[in-house]
């Protein structure tokens, strides 16, 4: 993996604050925005979301609070050379309970573009399954996030920053780096690393990355934990407390 470091993100890059009401175009710009739902209501449950299904893209919709009422959502990203199944894990203990819909799509290539060297195929394909789920689920605006684990984690902060006007929320546990494009609104974020992180070294990476964010202008709550390379329990239910009780 090449490891761009927290560096990528000094300065933060031009920040537009467009009030149009048009996303604007540009490299990791998202188009998709929710809106009424046009076609059929999906049913509760977990489904293949992708054109090949199970192996593209999972969609897990809760019963509650019912299929007219607009739940909270989030993308879940997987780490590098990952699946839908693990992208989606770290959230889906939490979603039934909680009337969150989660969408966990999975890399193009072997993790995500931007890591590859820039935004591209990924960001259509995650625009699209944003599309066909805008169009099928009630999606509320105000909460909307989008969260990852390791390469993850890194995509999820990139994507989110350049597209603050869709995220209101961005989860990234235990990332690398930050590569936005043009940044755009002002996402919440919430970082979380172990101190003894044997894969993306605490010091190297959210302990620089951190103070960067928040020099930008960012809103962050950083969470440390004794321990490596993983989303521990307690972590992940912090994330979702944090996202979903914040008015």
């Amino acid at each position: 993996m090449r490891l761009f470091g927290a560096g990528a993100v000094a300065g933060m890059l031009p920040r537009c604050d467009d009030h149009s009401g048009a996303p604007s175009r540009g490299p990791g710009r998202l188009r998709a925005r929710p809106g009424a739902p046009r076609a059929g209501r999906l049913e509760p449950g977990l489904h293949g979301f992708g054109p090949r299904g199970r192996r593209d893209a999972l969609l897990y919709v809760p019963r509650a609070p019912g299929p007219d009422e607009p739940k909270p959502f989030a993308v879940a990203l997987h780490g590098a050379g990952g699946t839908p199944e693990r992208g989606i894990g770290p959230l889906l203990e939490h979603a039934e309970d909680r009337g969150l819909v989660v969408l966990a799509p999975k890399a193009r290539g072997r993790t995500w573009d931007v890591i590859l060297g820039g935004f591209g195929p990924d960001v259509e394909f995650v625009d699209r399954a944003l599309e066909r789920v805008f169009a099928r689920t009630a999606i509320d605006p105000r909460r909307v996030a989008v969260e990852g684990f390791s390469d993850g984690a890194s995509y999820a902060l990139s994507l989110g920053l350049t597209n603050g006007d869709l995220f209101t929320h961005v989860i990234a546990f235990s990332p690398g780096f930050a590569v936005p494009g043009e940044s755009v609104g002002s996402p919440r974020v919430f970082v979380s690393h172990g101190t003894d992180d044997n894969v993306l070294p605490i010091d190297r990476t959210s302990r620089r990355l951190v103070p960067r964010l928040e020099s930008g202008g960012y809103d962050v709550r950083y969470e440390e934990f004794d321990g490596r390379h993983a989303v521990p329990p307690r972590i992940a239910r912090a994330a979702v407390e944090w996202f979903l009780d914040d008015a």
